[in-house]
């Protein structure tokens, strides 16, 4: 055991706001197909609400603002399929706004609790359309109400620059070697702001995203197959796009679980696969993926507790998780 002397830095926090980030990055033994290639996760769970959208909350509400779109007693509105929404939501508590949160009417139990026990009020979208439709009606609602701010994740520069400026850093700070990051395809924030940040710090550093296959459902991922691009992301940054199965994600995700003691998302799950078919085309080097979300928000699901082989994609077909 080592044991530390002198004065340590103060982790002292001004509010919870202030505790956002700082996450851990721990190797995962056992996950990595080749022994010359090491894979580390960077697990987001441990933010406040439990994911890495509290890092994007942060920078949404901030930039806000100093520019003077947000001022004391304003309401919030923003089309989401959980984890971003409770980010603001925690958020609004403890500034003062008001939230509204427009998702799925698909999305799980936990995240629709949640979202109400900080304040917010939800307003469903169509269960069958995803957060395609949840973004329309946002827009919608927000036309109607000029009074209201938007944020609008998918087309706010603050998304990526919230990953640019903090979770990027961190990386480099705890894992200098850096070879390949690989994240999930959501709003393209984590992968554009991290990626733009390790590829300063090393120009051979390789982006690589984790996407479903247009015909199946990995949870809390976004094909763009499916007809939208989010305007924040740029496919050029990008230097791999692997697409992973429904069940491939589900059985990485009990993998985690049961052999690492990490629990987590469907999402990250399908992360873990990618960065193993990564490690299988390397010689030797190091993988950093970043796990979005912890697997509470997720209970009901019963993916924990079954058999992946049991869950059949009618289970989870068309259930929001990320």
């Amino acid at each position: 055991m080592t044991v530390s002397t002198g004065r340590q830095a103060s982790r002292l926090k001004n509010d919870l706001i202030d505790a956002i980030g700082d996450t851990p990055l721990v190797e995962v033994p056992g996950l990595s197909p080749n022994p010359h290639v090491r894979i580390f996760a960077k697990l987001e769970g441990h933010n406040p609400t439990g994911s890495v959208k509290d890092r994007v909350a942060k920078y949404l509400v901030m930039d806000a603002e100093k520019r003077g779109a947000l001022k004391s007693g304003q309401t919030i509105i923003e089309p989401t399929s959980g984890n971003t929404g409770i980010g603001l939501a925690m958020i609004a508590r403890i500034r003062g706004y008001k939230m509204k949160a427009v998702m799925p009417g698909s999305v799980g139990p936990e995240r629709v609790q949640l979202l109400k026990a900080f304040g917010a009020e939800v307003i469903f979208s169509a269960p069958d359309k995803g957060t395609n439709e949840s973004i329309i009606l946002a827009q919608e609602l927000a036309r109607s109400n000029p009074s209201w701010f938007m944020p609008y994740q998918y087309g706010n520069q603050a998304n990526p620059l919230a990953h640019y400026e903090t979770t990027g850093p961190e990386i480099i700070r705890d894992m200098p070697g850096v070879d390949v990051f690989v994240a999930g395809l959501g709003t393209g924030g984590t992968l554009m702001g991290v990626g733009r940040r390790l590829k300063e710090h090393n120009p051979a550093v390789k982006v690589v995203a984790t996407a479903p296959h247009p015909d199946d459902v990995v949870q809390g991922l976004r094909s763009i197959e499916h007809g939208f691009i989010p305007p924040i992301l740029d496919l050029g940054m990008l230097d791999g796009r692997i697409l992973i199965e429904l069940e491939e994600g589900l059985y990485w995700t009990k993998w985690l679980l049961d052999h690492a003691g990490i629990f987590v998302g469907e999402s990250s799950g399908a992360v873990a696969a990618t960065a193993r078919k990564v490690a299988e085309k390397m010689e030797r080097g190091n993988i950093v993926c970043l796990f979005a979300d912890s697997g509470w928000k997720y209970i009901s699901s019963g993916i924990y507790t079954k058999d992946f082989k049991e869950i059949t994609k009618s289970e989870t077909q068309g259930k929001i998780w990320w």
